[in-house]
């Protein structure tokens, strides 16, 4: 049973640990970038997940190395975020040997069956995002591609220039 010392105490460390915990994380933000916390790649997102629990394991830190040791962790994986997107972003080999590919699930309003089966993407996904893009015709859409984020992405309209579909695997 806490005495009330005892529970202030427990409160005030815990308040302690989570605005120096938070704080060196909005740190290391700053000095990375935003890009941290992006959704990219699927490493940003375990990178993201990470962050978070490494956080709530300095707050609830006991002794000062524990919380010492969840701050190296959290620079740690921030530093090798960083490493990783810069090689991604200027070594086309990097990039496509860690990032999926983003791949083509619709095309000029026909579903590509194969390119839905291999991304265990199903057609009633499709419609919902059609539906959120507002689409009312099939036929007004030019493709919709599942995304290196794992987002889908409508394009609908009367054209679509090639351009928005370079580095996307078709299928064909």
């Amino acid at each position: 049973m806490f005495t009330d010392i005892t529970a202030l105490d427990v409160l005030l460390r815990g308040t302690l640990l989570a605005f120096i915990g938070l704080s060196w994380v909005v740190i290391c933000v700053r000095v990375i970038g935003l890009r941290a916390f992006s959704k990219m790649t699927s490493f940003d997102f375990v990178t993201t997940i990470a962050i978070g629990s490494l956080l709530a394991g300095c707050v609830q830190a006991t002794s000062w190395s524990t919380m010492l040791q969840a701050m190296i962790a959290i620079t740690a994986l921030l530093g090798i975020q960083y490493t990783l997107s810069r090689n991604r972003a200027n070594h086309d080999d990097f990039e496509a040997l860690i990032d999926n590919t983003p791949t083509l699930l619709m095309r000029d309003g026909e579903f590509l069956e194969s390119a839905l089966r291999r991304t265990r993407t199903s057609r009633g996904d499709i419609i919902a995002k059609l539906r959120a893009a507002n689409v009312l015709q099939l036929g007004d859409v030019r493709a919709v591609v599942l995304e290196v984020t794992g987002d889908i992405s409508v394009l609908h309209g009367e054209t679509l220039e090639s351009v928005l579909l370079e580095g996307v695997e078709t299928g064909a």
